[in-house]
């Protein structure tokens, strides 16, 4: 590949997680792609156990136009994404998916219509006329209907898919909305339409969605509940983190699961209460920290031996805030306070407690 003489007119951000296998082919169909324009590739990798950063860095060695930015200890595409656009001087960025899913070849013409026409935005759209899903499965179609409708009061109406992956923008664009992004998930353009200061002007451009071409697929349940905190963090995040949402309705399951436990030790296998409550207690602990580590912080997630550790901080974390719970919901009972209000004070000290202590010791400092 030739190296350019002039500075990027382009930076095509490349969010990667285990893509050893499609990023070089990605890399190669942009250089066909966008021949006779200035572009460079910033592949931002979240530390890929398969050496997708290696193989990029490799490349970068020999072609300018290529750089790697390695993450460690930070997981998530729109995260990525946003790094990726703020190491970026050129006038325009675009972001793609590195599987091969999205068609290079489109980004020419978002290019040009940035430069020719007053959008701030252009949009790969799968849903106007031209564009095509492929060949999804039935359960995929219906999840992103649904994510498409709930979205719309986020978006404009007029966009056809807001949970596109595959834009290009004005880099100052995307720079001005970057102070009022959630950063949360995979879905950054319906995250920077709902947090533009200002009504972005956009096309959408259609493409028809491909068949990744090797490595497997990061969708599952876990994008589902990101892009629920997505959505609570554009109602209710300048009121409450998003973190704690999610930390506290965990908890609330928790409730659940250990009443559950409780029910089958102390009533179906007649053990002691206070034994059977024990060992509710310890497994809603145990379920708590273990959903929070995979949902609530999935971009810090903890694994190995650091799991262990991060659930015996999570622990003792929960004991302070039990006795911290009972304490004040007896203070004020004791002074003449109903009884449910002296709970619930009492709960929402011990989550405050929990949340605030294991952001810090469990998931804050073991994390790095």
């Amino acid at each position: 590949m030739a190296t350019p003489l002039l500075p990027a007119k382009i930076s095509i951000i490349v969010p990667t997680y285990n893509e050893c296998l499609n990023i070089l082919e990605l890399i190669g169909r942009i250089d066909l792609a966008l021949v006779n324009i200035a572009w460079e590739v910033i592949v931002v990798d979240d530390n890929s156990p398969d050496g997708t950063a290696d193989v990029v860095r490799t490349v970068a060695a020999n072609d300018p136009r290529i750089r790697c930015l390695q993450r460690i200890g930070r997981r998530g595409l729109a995260s990525a994404c946003i790094e990726g656009v703020l190491s970026s001087s050129a006038e325009f960025v675009a972001v793609i998916d590195g599987d091969l899913q999205h068609d290079e070849r489109v980004l020419r013409v978002m290019m040009q219509t940035l430069e020719s026409e007053q959008f701030d935005i252009v949009v790969g759209s799968r849903y106007v006329s031209g564009g095509g899903i492929g060949k999804w499965e039935t359960s995929r179609v219906h999840l992103s209907q649904a994510a498409t409708r709930i979205s719309r009061w986020m978006v404009p109406l007029e966009l056809c898919d807001p949970m596109s992956g595959f834009f290009a923008a004005r880099r100052s664009i995307v720079q001005d909305c970057v102070p009022h992004l959630s950063s949360l998930g995979f879905k950054i353009l319906a995250d920077l339409f709902a947090s533009s200061p200002t009504t972005l002007r956009f096309k959408e451009i259609p493409f028809t969605f491909r068949e990744r071409l090797a490595g497997e697929s990061k969708l599952d349940n876990k994008v589902a509940w990101d892009f629920g905190m997505l959505l609570l963090d554009k109602r209710f995040g300048h009121i409450i983190p998003v973190r704690f949402l999610s930390f506290a309705l965990i908890g609330g399951i928790g409730v659940a699961v250990h009443l559950a436990v409780l029910s089958v030790v102390f009533r179906a296998l007649h053990f002691d209460f206070v034994i059977a409550q024990s060992l509710a207690t310890l497994f809603a602990m145990v379920f708590n920290f273990a959903t929070n580590n995979i949902l609530t912080y999935r971009d810090k997630i903890l694994k190995g031996f650091r799991w262990f550790t991060g659930l015996l901080s999570f622990v003792a974390a929960c004991v302070v805030g039990a006795v911290a719970n009972v304490g004040i919901a007896n203070y004020f009972f004791g002074r003449g306070g109903a009884w449910v209000l002296s709970a619930f004070a009492g709960i929402l000290v011990g989550a405050v407690w929990n949340y605030s202590v294991t952001s810090i010791y469990t998931w804050g400092r073991n994390s790095r």
